[in-house]
């Protein structure tokens, strides 16, 4: 199977001219000082043999001296090189041997002392005419020098000494088109036979790279080398002009001759014939890649077309396997057909190491889009369940709930006002247990003691000191406290005011006995303070509105803690609260899961906190969760294994790719960004080729899902505008770099100390001293900056070039998000009167904060 471009070129009749001869196995470096051997060149001449006439060699060192006495064995001419640089000592044996080779093999045709000396800048044109005089005087065969065309034509004295022009035309670095290639060789050709007439001109270099990076108009390819090679050769010697082929083979270890320098020959590393010398040229796209493109597609469409789907998302779904199944084939593809060497091979482990989670985080959001956007609409959603005639025949039995809310040094009239919502709660059966601990200020506890007191015996107050084990401490003592008769246990953080129908309306998901936790989404009664806080509270709801949603559908949510309705039963088999992560609400919920207890939750908001006070604060929270997830992974994942646990198939899908595109995600594309800024130094001072495509694609193809995805699911599922959206955006991209600083301290260090999050303007909010977004302003001012310097140094408009600077800037945007978010904390920008005149001057609608009863 295969698909067949078919075209036309002069044949070559007879061989070829000449072609440049380095007889070097794939695996060898001749710049690192290794040499080749007798047996390598015969093979290697054996291999050119048929194809040519002659062959010219660049140096008369390291092996390659056996070269001329192999060649005439094969009736092979042979113009000798000698390399010359800076290294006068290895200029000496250069020569000699050269000279001597010159002497003792008569069919050497020709010596040329150096290759491009000039133009690299290590001899000038007068001391290499000074080398060549003298040279010419220790030899009877023909002496010259290997030049780019324009050096010839810029020194007629280096012309005067040499006994012939050896002119290396390469159009490729000339950014001409191949189509233009052979007549703009010709011309070169005239204007120096024009410019020295009498003068023998040889073309010593001449020839198209199968592979590597466009340069302006110069395109490299395999069909493009046998056309412009074929063509060239056939007009050459109708002309009567002598020339040179660079080169027989490529050579793998010229990695440093930028992206085409190891594509040259016209036989590949293993010496095949790249193409026919004669007879149609044919450029074959084997179906080995779109068989494997087609396998993959077929393979990463399985899990996500498990369960049934519609039509719509069937195909949708299909459509995004099978492009990700392309994606990682040509990724593969381009690293069977290109020549990995050296720091090539890192180049390829990361690249491969960073696919992997790249791919499975586009599938997850594909899956999870084609799911809102064609799915079926949710049926496991509390409020979908419950129906009026259902809530009805509860009302004959109120299970007690106990409502443990935990306070560590928070503002008295914030707790109270969540003591206060408790109060009013809708349900006859219910006990509240507030317990603060490690507060030692008396003014933070006894006005919360004294208000208990007015509200009845079923309001209990503790206050505790020196618990340990954090939040898990505290709940764990609330648990002792706890009524005998209670069978459900409610959690609510200390800022939440909840609406007094949340029992009446999600305790009767109880009288399933399998039900063991109810979980309502966060939300948050302080959204007005501050673009900010409307930022934070946008891109919190799309957690609650989008993942939980469809995770629920599955049996998979994430528990979170407050808002959570837990079965007391459940809990006590789970082990209770457990303090060996700082994430102990996720832990009890997945544990609770792993035992075989259904979860369910709600869409609809019973309770209204408050959102972190300051930017820092919003970044440690993150840092808190990310790095507790990383806790529970690795205290759970061997109950992911087979009979490990009760978990569904489903369910330990949803909690693996959650981790991998939440945790790794964010993870990889910081080690991306990282790499990235790190290459560039070696792309500027060394003039190292940029990465190839297939690294820099996936980060701009990823970049597109994601905000694809972002911005279809907000408008299917998150009642908001479009501005809030891109607040939201903000936010979700600007802890990034926090994420995963998370996952690299879960590495490095076993238990990190709980850090509560300041809310409600306590002396917490001021504890962020420093500017709270500066390494994200470092790193993400050096992308940007890298991003714009690569574009704009690229003269020669080389497409993987500006693939790279978009994929720099592209990697900058995390970085520089909160890099604005910091700058705008502090600014006008977040005063919310100025922000709410602005926003009416645009007509846009004023953000309201949610009425609570």
């Amino acid at each position: 199977m295969s698909m067949k471009t078919e075209v036309n070129a002069p044949a070559v009749t007879d061989r070829f001219s000449s072609l440049s001869f380095a007889p070097y196995g794939r695996g060898a470096d001749p710049d690192a000082g290794e040499a080749t051997n007798e047996a390598q060149i015969r093979a290697d001449v054996d291999a050119v043999a048929p194809y040519t006439r002659s062959i010219r060699t660049y140096s008369a060192t390291g092996g390659v001296e056996l070269t001329p006495p192999i060649a005439a064995a094969r009736g092979l001419k042979v113009s000798v090189g000698a390399w010359i640089d800076k290294n006068e000592d290895r200029n000496a044996r250069e020569l000699r041997n050269a000279i001597d080779l010159t002497h003792k093999n008569s069919n050497v045709e020709g010596l040329v002392v150096g290759n491009e000396t000039i133009f690299r800048g290590e001899k000038s044109a007068a001391e290499m005419a000074d080398l060549i005089r003298k040279v010419k005087r220790q030899t009877n065969v023909p002496v010259t020098t290997g030049e780019i065309w324009n050096v010839w034509l810029d020194h007629p004295e280096l012309v005067s000494a040499v006994d012939y022009i050896a002119a290396h035309i390469l159009p490729y670095w000339e950014g001409v088109p191949a189509e233009q290639v052979v007549d703009r060789s010709i011309d070169i050709y005239n204007r120096l036979r024009a410019a020295y007439p009498g003068k023998r001109i040889v073309i010593a270099e001449f020839g198209w790279p199968s592979a590597g990076y466009n340069r302006d108009a110069s395109v490299p390819g395999e069909l493009k080398q046998a056309q412009v090679i074929r063509t060239f050769a056939a007009r050459a010697e109708a002309l009567g002009i002598e020339y040179n082929i660079i080169e027989a083979f490529d050579a793998p270890w010229k990695s440093f001759e930028g992206s085409v320098g190891q594509y040259w020959g016209i036989m590949d590393a293993q010496r095949h014939l790249k193409f026919p010398l004669t007879g149609p040229l044919v450029e074959q796209t084997y179906g080995r890649t779109a068989i494997l493109a087609l396998l993959l597609g077929v393979l990463f469409s399985l899990p996500m077309l498990r369960a049934p789907v519609t039509v719509q998302q069937g195909l949708a779904l299909s459509a995004a396997a099978n492009g990700a199944g392309a994606w990682v084939a040509l990724v593969i593809n381009y690293w069977l057909t290109h020549y990995v060497t050296g720091g090539n091979y890192i180049t390829v482990t990361l690249s491969l190491l960073l696919l992997g989670p790249l791919v499975l985080c586009v599938l997850y959001r594909a899956e999870e889009l084609t799911a809102v956007a064609f799915g079926r609409r949710p049926k496991r959603l509390v409020e979908n369940q419950m129906l009026d005639s259902q809530r009805s025949a509860h009302s004959g039995r109120f299970p007690k709930v106990s409502i443990h809310i935990p306070a560590y040094r928070e503002p008295p009239e914030m707790l109270k006002q969540t003591i206060d919502s408790v109060a009013r709660l809708n349900y006859p059966n219910f006990e509240a247990v507030i317990i603060v601990n490690n507060t030692p200020d008396p003014a933070m506890v006894e006005p919360v003691r004294a208000h208990c007191e007015t509200l009845g015996a079923h309001i209990k107050f503790i206050n505790a000191e020196k618990v340990a084990g954090f939040k898990a401490g505290a709940l764990r003592i609330a648990l002792e406290h706890t009524a005998d008769d209670a069978e459900i246990i409610g959690i609510i953080d200390a800022d939440y005011v909840v609406h007094a129908d949340w029992l009446k309306d999600l305790v009767p998901s109880f009288d399933d006995p399998t039900v063991g936790l109810v979980q309502a989404p966060q939300d948050h009664r302080d959204g007005a303070v501050s673009p900010l806080h409307e930022a934070m509270n946008a891109e919190y709801a799309g957690f609650f509105d989008i993942g939980m949603v469809q995770r629920n559908e599955e049996d998979a949510i994430v528990v979170h803690g407050t808002m959570c309705l837990i079965r007391r039963a459940a809990m006590m088999e789970a082990g209770s609260w457990s303090s060996d992560t700082i994430c102990e609400d996720t832990d009890l919920g997945l544990t609770i899961a792993e035992n075989g207890w259904k979860t369910h939750y709600t869409r609809k908001r019973y309770g209204w906190g408050l959102l972190p006070d300051t930017f820092e604060a919003f970044k440690k929270q993150r840092h808190r969760w990310a790095y507790g997830g990383f806790q529970i992974i690795k205290k759970h994942w061997r109950r992911f294994l087979p009979g490990n646990s009760r978990l569904t198939t489903a369910q330990r899908r949803h909690f693996v790719l959650g981790w991998v595109t939440w945790l790794g995600a964010e993870s990889v594309g910081a080690v991306a960004a990282a790499l990235s800024l790190i290459f560039v130094p070696f792309v500027f001072a060394l003039g190292i080729a940029v990465p190839a495509h297939v690294l820099t694609l996936p980060i701009i193809a990823t970049f597109l899902v994601y905000v694809l995805h972002f911005i279809a699911m907000y408008r299917l599922r998150v009642a908001t505008t479009p501005l809030r959206m891109l607040g939201a955006a903000f936010a979700a991209m600007a802890v990034q770099f926090t994420v995963a600083k998370a996952v690299y301290d879960g590495f490095r260090y076993k238990d990190l100390a709980f850090a509560r999050t300041a809310k409600g303007g306590n002396w917490l909010a001021g504890a962020a001293r420093s500017f709270p977004a500066l390494w994200e302003t470092v790193i993400g001012g050096l992308l940007f900056t890298a991003g714009v310097a690569v574009h704009m140094q690229n003269w020669h408009a080389i497409r993987e070039v500006d693939l790279y600077a978009l994929a720099l800037v592209i990697q900058s945007l995390p970085f520089l998000a909160a890099s604005l978010i910091g700058l705008a904390e502090g600014s006008k920008f977040n005063d919310f009167a100025v922000w709410r005149a602005a926003r009416a001057k645009l007509g846009l609608r004023t953000l309201r904060a949610p009425v609570v009863e």
